[in-house]
């Protein structure tokens, strides 16, 4: 009797509903697009490139507003590469470095201040690119090829006498090292970027007016945390590729 009127009541509140594992899918040959991952990445995109563009556009020797704002972004990313990277090579790393974080950035506070579920699709719903696997694999695979690039720009072959170094016994395990990191890149920022928007949702479910509020401040500071993590990491593997394996002085 208990659980009917519990059903019965619920029948009555406006659900947000939680879908995880349905897409709206694009039919390109034989391929399946997720479709609304590739909508929000592009309104991240386009207000990044807005805002970069106006920010950009009229430098005054005096900054204010949103160019005091975006040279105060630009130092923010600079120093994590050149603590990362060091002082010599950092530089180069700067957009690559820059482009991860505010991308992920914007894209895990897309998913966190936007509405979405008021917005029906035919299958699935949108949210934040980053809550999508594909996405953050991608992302990590990028870090890949960039800190193989970094070392095999500056040690040439060379760079591969780190697989067996201290000793030969190790290649298995530094072979292993270099699936895991796109791995672990990959998970962390998946699986808690879906955690908070699931934590949301359930919260916003219960209690749909004033509880949800702190958690989802608490999801906004979090989605930072996550894109700090991620940039960090990824510029730490390029300056590990950097640091000379192999090199002769």
């Amino acid at each position: 009797m208990y659980y009917t009127n519990i059903d019965n009541l619920l029948t009555y509140i406006p659900m947000s509903s939680v879908e995880v594992g349905k897409h709206l899918y694009w039919q390109i040959g034989n391929y399946k697009l997720h479709g609304q991952v590739f909508l929000v990445s592009w309104l991240v995109i386009a207000v990044l490139v807005i805002t970069a563009f106006y920010g950009t556009r009229k430098l005054d020797r005096a900054p204010e507003s949103l160019q005091n704002f975006m040279e105060f972004i630009l130092e923010f990313l600079q120093d994590i590469a050149k603590n990362q990277i060091g002082e010599h090579e950092y530089r180069q790393w700067v957009p690559y470095i820059s482009t991860i974080f505010l991308f992920i950035l914007g894209s895990n506070w897309a998913g966190a201040l936007i509405p979405w579920k008021l917005i029906q699709l035919p299958e699935g719903e949108l949210a934040a690119p980053t809550n999508d696997i594909n996405t953050t694999v991608a992302l990590s695979l990028l870090t890949s090829l960039a800190y193989f690039y970094a070392g095999l720009t500056k040690n040439g072959l060379g760079y591969f006498s780190r697989y067996i170094e201290p000793t030969p016994v190790l290649l298995p395990i530094n072979i292993l090292e270099d699936f895991t990191k796109p791995l672990s890149l990959s998970f962390r920022l998946f699986g808690n970027v879906l955690a908070d928007e699931l934590v949301v949702s359930v919260f916003t479910l219960l209690v749909p007016i004033l509880i949800p509020l702190p958690v989802m401040i608490l999801g906004l500071f979090a989605s930072s945390i996550q894109a700090l993590i991620f940039s960090t990491l990824s510029a730490a593997y390029i300056g590990e590729a950097l640091e000379g394996h192999g090199e002769s002085d």
